[in-house]
């Protein structure tokens, strides 16, 4: 059956788009290859039952794979009794999988993705990301640290989030440490006056506060995330004019960073109290 035609996800013109839909019917819309930043915030699997017997992923020979791979690479997907869990989708990973492999699909060559899930999912992740795009695609595992909240008081409490990061192409992706905005060295006295005045590029271990409930961000939307947190991600992976895409947008904190920073975004989102809160906070953006 033949592809149907593919739209430039930006109008001509437009800088900032914002889609009220299921992503999945919007994603295979778009045009290959027109996107170099995808940021992900998908729905944690907080489920606290669960029944699981592994889903595993495994490389096959050329041309004998379930599923025909990247780069010419095939793997079979190998999955054992039905995971469940108490959130609204039964299968985390069937909800998942389709969109990770239309946000690759998406991605220039130079593009990059960032997966920000929670301590529950992100070793999954992690194994089918490897199974699907390749492990060398794999640039980073960033750990956000926070400390704010409850505590719990048996066990390590729990205080950060994991962000993996993929590249389309390990050999041609961007990446511009230089425009990352520096942070303060812990322990300045080690390093020389102009090196502390400076502050240091940051590491894999970002720690970033949680979005105030009192501060100005706060838009009222309950997975908000920090400008801060997004900032670095889109300096570092993107460059002015271009398409940054977030399709499980809430707040729509990816767009009002891209749009600060001169990049153009696409935002989707099926929830009209997300949709609500991006069109106070993006007044210039289209809203569809």
């Amino acid at each position: 059956m033949p592809t149907p035609p593919r739209e430039n996800p930006m109008p001509a013109g437009a800088d900032g788009r914002v889609i009220q839909a299921d992503n999945l019917d919007v994603l295979p819309t778009l045009e290959s290859g027109s996107v170099t930043l995808i940021y992900l915030d998908p729905p944690f699997n907080t489920g606290r039952v669960q029944r699981r017997q592994g889903t595993t992923a495994v490389r096959a020979e050329a041309g004998t794979g379930s599923i025909t791979g990247f780069k010419g690479n095939s793997y079979d997907r190998i999955k054992g009794d039905l995971l469940r869990y108490d959130d609204a989708f039964e299968n985390y990973w069937e909800f998942l999988e389709p969109r990770l492999l239309e946000a690759w699909r998406l991605l220039a060559d130079d593009g990059t993705l960032y997966l920000h899930l929670d301590y529950r999912e992100a070793h999954y992740a992690k194994v089918l990301l490897d199974a699907l795009f390749g492990r060398e695609s794999f640039l980073n595992e960033i750990i956000w640290a926070y400390d704010y909240g409850a505590k719990a008081k048996t066990r390590w409490p729990t205080k950060h989030d994991t962000i993996l990061v993929y590249v389309k192409n390990p050999q041609g992706y961007y990446f511009d440490s230089e425009t990352v905005d520096r942070e303060p060295y812990m322990a300045p006295g080690l390093v020389t006056p102009e090196r502390a005045a400076r502050g240091k590029l940051p590491t894999d271990v970002w720690w970033h506060t949680i979005v105030s409930p009192t501060g100005r961000e706060k838009t009222g939307y309950p997975t908000q995330k920090p400008e801060g947190v997004l900032r670095r991600i889109v300096q570092a992976s993107s460059r002015e004019g271009d398409l940054v895409l977030d399709f499980f947008a809430g707040s729509g904190t990816t767009g009002a960073v891209a749009s600060a920073l001169g990049r153009r975004f696409l935002l989707i989102d099926q929830n009209p109290e997300a949709i609500a809160v991006m069109q106070k906070r993006l007044p210039a953006a289209t809203f569809e």
